[in-house]
């Protein structure tokens, strides 16, 4: 078995639009070793979070080969590849991407509700208390502020145990001090879980703090 956890080989994507091919990445070629830390930098537009969701099996290339854990993507039918990133993948957005009908104990129980694990409450309680919102587990997204929101998508994204998470500028939407410490909480849990960690942003202070930085501009590895 390769210690290569993601594997990108002369990948291509590009959108029809009027009848036009827009082209978006062109020829990427990369790979990341299990376990290590790596971010994926450029300015908006770039194609970076189309990168991402090519890695994530969130959308599929038009050209190129693309292997998870082992598992060639391109090709595979959307049921096929949810069942990838429910066994194989976490993700934290910008957005925290949290749903609102749910309290912030049950937001983090998705994933496991959705694996089947056991003591899935327990575990989800928590991961909680371990991002530092133990007292907050009866809350909904609306009460919560935007850090301690994103704290809840981290809880979230780690309940999994994925091989490998996937962070689209997951301090966006946060002030400096708060970005500050969801950064170093999400570097904690990561060494904790030993995951693979991809991060998508254009903030060079937190690329600086992962282990590789690919930069992209215009679609290409520069």
């Amino acid at each position: 078995m390769s210690t290569m956890i993601l594997q990108l080989q002369h990948v291509f994507k590009h959108y029809q639009l009027e009848g036009k091919q827009i082209p978006v990445l062109k020829d990427i070629n990369f790979e990341v070793e299990a376990g290590a830390t790596l971010a994926i930098v450029g300015p908006s537009g770039s194609g970076k979070s189309t990168l991402l969701g090519l890695c994530a099996g969130l959308d599929q290339p038009s050209e190129g080969s693309i292997r998870l854990h082992g598992i060639e993507l391109a090709g595979l039918n959307e049921d096929k590849l949810a069942q990838i990133r429910n066994e194989h993948v976490g993700f934290v957005f910008q957005n925290f991407q949290l749903l609102p009908t749910l309290t912030a104990l049950e937001n983090v129980m998705v994933p496991m509700e959705l694996k089947g694990q056991k003591d899935h409450k327990a575990k989800a309680i928590a991961l909680l208390e371990r991002v530092g919102l133990g007292g907050r587990a009866d809350h909904y997204p609306s009460q919560l502020s935007g850090g301690e929101q994103q704290r809840v998508s981290l809880a979230r994204a780690f309940a999994n145990k994925p091989k490998i998470l996937f962070a689209d500028e997951p301090t966006g939407n946060l002030d400096a001090e708060t970005s500050q410490i969801i950064e170093e909480m999400l570097f904690e849990l990561n060494r904790e879980s030993g995951t693979t960690l991809i991060i998508v942003t254009h903030d060079l202070e937190l690329a600086a703090k992962t282990q590789r930085v690919i930069p992209i501009k215009g679609g290409q590895i520069q």
